[in-house]
């Protein structure tokens, strides 16, 4: 039994890998499940074994995305009774991990239009746990809307993600981590704004009243 766990396992891993690299290349209506089959290797019966139709695989590879980001999301404060931002760690922020081992599947739906209206999807799913998990727990400002600061966290999380995607992973995970933090922590009342027309430098804005 746990032998053919490991291989139904392993088989659906293959037809979602070469569902993507097959996504990068062709639109998803244009591709089939015997393109999907030749590039992972299997035969078509394995596919059935699995799966009825393409849309059914794609389903599940995007609840897999869906599942492991909420999972990523929460690991900062799963274990614990009271989140505290400023005692975040880097080795607790696991959503950049996250993206790295779907790293092709946020490519393809950042830099395409391969699955039009996910990126919403997903910000609209981080501002939900966003809104349920940390707000009602952490909301002592009594002036902030809930559903702006949802919003506002969600999609600026996002946006990094975006940004990191589009440069192409050139930084590691640990190092967007550390930025979230950094960020996270920025006093914006330090922040001075040059409205002369000279250059500003680069790393010149003050981070945590430096």
């Amino acid at each position: 039994m746990l032998k053919n766990n490991r291989r139904t396992r392993k088989s659906r891993k293959e037809l979602k890998n070469a569902l993507i690299l097959l996504m990068e290349k062709k639109n998803f209506r244009t591709i089939t499940i015997t393109d999907i089959v030749t590039l992972a290797d299997l035969n078509r019966g394995t596919f059935y074994k699995h799966y009825q139709t393409k849309e059914e695989l794609l389903n599940e590879l995007i609840d897999d995305v869906l599942e492991d980001l909420i999972k990523a999301y929460k690991e900062p404060y799963l274990h614990t009774d009271k989140f505290i931002v400023s005692e975040l760690t880097t080795s607790s922020i696991k959503i950049f991990e996250h993206v790295v081992s779907y790293s092709n599947f946020y490519t393809i739906i950042i830099n395409s239009n391969v699955l039009p209206g996910f990126q919403n999807r997903i910000c609209d799913l981080l501002k939900e746990l966003t809104k349920r998990d940390l707000v009602a727990v952490n909301n002592t400002n009594t002036n902030v809307n809930i559903e702006l600061f949802s919003s506002y966290t969600a999609y600026a999380l996002f946006g990094l993600i975006i940004e990191w995607v589009k440069g192409g992973f050139k930084y590691t995970a640990n190092h967007m981590a550390e930025q979230l933090i950094e960020i996270l922590s920025f006093n914006s009342h330090n922040v001075i704004i040059n409205t002369s027309n000279q250059p500003i430098k680069q790393n010149s804005i003050p981070v945590n009243g430096d």
